[in-house]
């Protein structure tokens, strides 16, 4: 199997997904702007989201992969149908309870992880009832991660990755067709997230069937294979918890500030997860089952050859991303951005929060690549204690950073504490002997160093001699900002060939 093949169709996918997520933010800046409405919106949809991460593609995941390759590679099809059956029930139970309690309970919920809003009763009413509308999506979006990470373990990465576009199509299909029949407008957007977390669910079910996965969820606790993945869940779960902790304080500090903060932080993020998803989760995606396998096989040099392959990969298509970020962050904001409702102010807001956010980027993806390494060989407690350590570092820097740079500290402080998390998970790796870097990283490093340079140049000299980003509509701004990006892309891996780099060398890396 050749990783960079299979990288290249997750993150191609993703891509798309990516783009789509444009497409429906600048149709929710246009209608809604930056205000109540969308802080409501935001703080409903980041909940379940938060607990998503939790029990399926955060601690779940984490748990449940590495077993699964095990089971499938030593117990059999029949064993391992049943193990899936097993799980899919406890989840299913689990989820549906944590629903039922988080429709019930939304105003405590919002009271809890957005206090500054109970100091407007139209926002904080506005904002419970979008989460008890968005609370489902928690159920839903679950098992649809449960079934991606069956079917990435059978090397079925595509159908997993064009699941999220399934999501922003119907975003964008309630934004733009459906919002004149709700009341407040904005709830159309909370009904949205429900279809699309449905649509994300039936649409693998097929393609389980194909592999002979798709089971009936059966309830059976003593279960040797579940209480396994439960045994593994509970530090996972603290692990993924902590990180999602640190984004509710984020979120607690920001219902503080002046409207609109928290709608500045939610676009300067999304500008951040296309390279954050189309690169660290697509190789996330790949690498946890494959160094799974390999580690089970015991085949230890291979297990330290893949995360090198990934670390370098991660590094070769970071560096530049990372720069660009902060160099094009106002012909990004105003570009996709400021039109309609979403004017200059917001998008200068936005700007300053993604210049913060590009800070951390490199090491949020290179957490990507790291962490399965600690999950294939069902270690947890490692990066959980890495994870406490950051978000505690998190808090003091939030503290630091919120008075002189509001907002923006906030996202400074989550890059800072992203590239500490990197660099502990690094310091383990060799501590503990799993991982040698393969000889020839110094030179690679500084024929990184000198093709971002080139760009950086090319992109500065060019954003020099263009007009200002906020003249003419939408498809000429688009033009501009696409022929921007294509010129530093051309100049960068122009330049990468001139110094000797060819994608042959990363492809036989890749080849198990």
């Amino acid at each position: 199997m050749n990783l960079l093949k299979s990288l290249a169709a997750v993150s191609s996918i993703t891509m798309l997904s990516r783009v789509l997520g444009f497409v429906r933010d600048t149709i929710i800046a246009r209608a809604f702007g930056a205000g109540m409405a969308t802080d409501a919106f935001f703080i409903a949809f980041k909940l379940p989201n938060l607990l998503r991460r939790i029990f399926a593609e955060g601690a779940f995941s984490q748990a449940f992969v590495p077993i699964l390759a095990e089971y499938k590679s030593q117990q059999g099809e029949e064993a391992t149908r049943t193990f899936v059956a097993y799980v899919t029930g406890l989840l299913t139970l689990a989820l549906a309870l944590v629903t039922l309690l988080g429709v019930i309970f939304a105003p405590w919920v919002i009271w809890a992880t957005a206090p500054g809003f109970a100091d407007t009763p139209e926002k904080f009413e506005l904002t419970s009832d979008l989460l008890r509308v968005t609370f489902p999506y928690i159920l839903l979006i679950s098992l649809s991660s449960l079934a991606g990470a069956i079917l990435n373990t059978w090397n079925r990465f595509s159908v997993p990755a064009f699941v999220p576009t399934l999501l922003n199509l119907a975003m964008i299909f309630f934004a733009l067709f459906l919002t004149p029949y709700f009341h407040p407008p904005v709830m159309a957007l909370g009904w949205a997230v429900l279809a699309g977390g449905l649509l994300q669910l039936l649409y693998q079910l097929p393609h389980l069937k194909k592999i002979g996965m798709l089971v009936l969820p059966r309830l059976n606790l003593r279960d040797r294979g579940v209480w396994r993945v439960m045994k593994q869940m509970l530090p996972a779960i603290l692990g993924v918890s902590v990180s999602q902790i640190s984004l509710i304080i984020n979120t607690i500090f920001a219902s503080f500030l002046v409207a609109g903060s928290v709608s500045w932080m939610y676009y300067a993020d999304r500008l951040m997860e296309l390279p954050s998803g189309v690169l660290g989760v697509a190789l996330g995606t790949i690498l946890l089952p494959i160094l799974s396998k390999t580690y089970a096989s015991k085949d230890r040099h291979e297990y330290s050859r893949i995360l090198d392959w990934g670390l370098r990969l991660c590094f070769m298509l970071v560096l530049p991303c990372t720069l660009a970020l902060g160099l094009l962050a106002e012909p990004l904001t105003v570009s996709l951005f400021q039109y309609g409702k979403f004017d200059a102010e917001d998008a200068a807001m936005t700007q300053r929060a993604l210049v913060a956010y590009s800070v951390g980027l490199l090491g949020i993806i290179v957490i990507k690549v790291l962490a399965p390494g600690f999950y294939a060989q069902q270690n947890i407690r490692t990066p959980v204690k890495i994870a406490i350590f950051t978000l505690i570092v998190t808090q003091l820097l939030n503290l630091a950073f919120i008075g002189p740079l509001q907002h923006a500290g906030l996202a400074l402080a989550i890059s800072v504490g992203a590239c500490i998390n990197a660099c502990l998970l690094f310091w383990q790796l060799r501590k503990q002997d799993l991982f040698t870097p393969q000889p020839g990283w110094a030179v690679f490093l500084f024929k990184l160093l000198v093709a971002v340079a080139v760009m950086s140049a090319v992109l500065l000299g060019l954003m020099h001699v263009m007009p200002a980003w906020s003249d003419g509509q939408m498809l000429g701004r688009m033009i501009r900002l696409g022929g921007l990006v294509a010129a530093g892309i051309a100049a960068y891996f122009g330049m990468l060939l001139v110094l000797g780099f060819r994608l042959r060398d990363f492809a036989r890396s890749a080849i198990l």
